[in-house]
């Protein structure tokens, strides 16, 4: 479960670093996004999930 948290929070860091740095930035990110077709998101998605999945498989694998 501590795992689970700190995962979580370290989620919450980075996104909250991108809302409180470059919240315009963000916007136009935003934008891009929308403009892309479905098809587009959804490949970027699962290789954001694929790439979770190997990290975490990595940093189990080495022991952290």
């Amino acid at each position: 479960m501590s795992w689970v948290l700190l995962a979580i929070g370290l989620v919450l860091v980075v996104e909250g670093l991108v809302f409180a740095l470059a919240p315009s930035r963000l916007e136009d990110l935003v934008a891009l996004i929308a403009r892309m077709p479905l098809e587009m998101r959804r490949l970027i998605g699962l290789l954001a999930l694929a790439a979770g999945v190997v990290l975490i498989w990595l940093a189990r694998a080495i022991g952290l």
